[in-house]
């Protein structure tokens, strides 16, 4: 099943012609990227293509710039997923995952799942079909849609690389015994349908354990539909709001 292309905004601090060609060298050998604009005096680079997400961010990363994921897809087709642990060990740092799902076709949606801070092995991310996590992935309900697995080879000091459809491949992070890792996945979906369920990502392929990560599928912007710079409620900019993400675990 191949994704169809999609277009991403992405916040990048910009400062000059150097910065808007730095970023130019590192999009342009990123394959599935089929085009992208990049606008200095807006601070903002367009894409469009079938890569996940996160995978631009990266490249726009190696520059030495950040990008804030601004908007995705067209109106009404994108969501957004928190993935938190409720295991009591967890506690000071709940926060493991974000999954990010925008709608590509009528009945088609990309989820780019990226997670940390965890064990190495085997996950199973699923659909439920409730959003109730009053006792965490427990409360989330029946299976609502499985997502297929894959096998966990990757080595642990190599670069984590996605090329079907599946639970994440884990690497190490760089903290003792946690690694991080990212999957990007494509099922039968459509957005209005997953609106207020929860995604989980369990060890095992058909239980929910006690340390399983779930969280409530949210609406997020499409490309264009967000040009806030400063939050209404916070006061805080974009960047600051940045950075209180990652130091929850938000990675991207």
């Amino acid at each position: 099943m191949a994704a169809s292309p999609f277009e991403i905004v992405f916040a990048v601090p910009m400062e000059c012609k150097s910065c808007v060609d730095s970023i130019a060298q590192a999009l342009k050998p990123v394959s599935g990227l089929t085009k992208f604009d990049i606008n200095l005096d807006r601070n903002l680079v367009t894409t469009h293509g079938t890569i996940a997400p996160s995978e631009i961010v990266k490249a726009i990363q190696s520059t030495g710039k950040d990008a804030i994921i601004r908007g995705t897809g067209k109106p009404d087709s994108a969501a957004v997923c928190i993935l938190e642990s409720f295991d009591p060990k967890d506690i000071k740092q709940p926060v493991k995952g974000l999954a990010r799902i925008v709608q590509v076709s009528d009945d088609s949606s990309i989820f780019d799942l990226t997670v940390n801070g965890l064990p190495q092995g085997r996950y199973y991310p699923s659909i439920r079909a409730s959003g109730n996590l009053s006792r965490g992935a427990f409360s989330t309900g029946s299976c609502f849609y499985k997502l297929p697995a894959i096998d966990v080879d990757e080595p642990s000091n190599s670069s984590t690389t996605i090329n079907s459809l599946g639970a994440a491949s884990l690497q190490n992070n760089g903290l003792h015994d946690l690694y991080s890792g990212q999957s990007f996945l494509q099922a039968k979906l459509n957005i209005c349908d997953l609106i207020g369920r929860s995604v989980i990502l369990s060890k095992l392929e058909n239980e929910i354990t006690e340390d399983s990560l779930c969280g409530v599928i949210a609406r997020s912007a499409g490309a264009w539909e967000n040009d806030k710079q400063v939050c209404s409620c916070s006061g805080k900019t974009v960047w600051q709001e940045r950075s209180d993400a990652k130091s929850r675990g938000v990675a991207v």
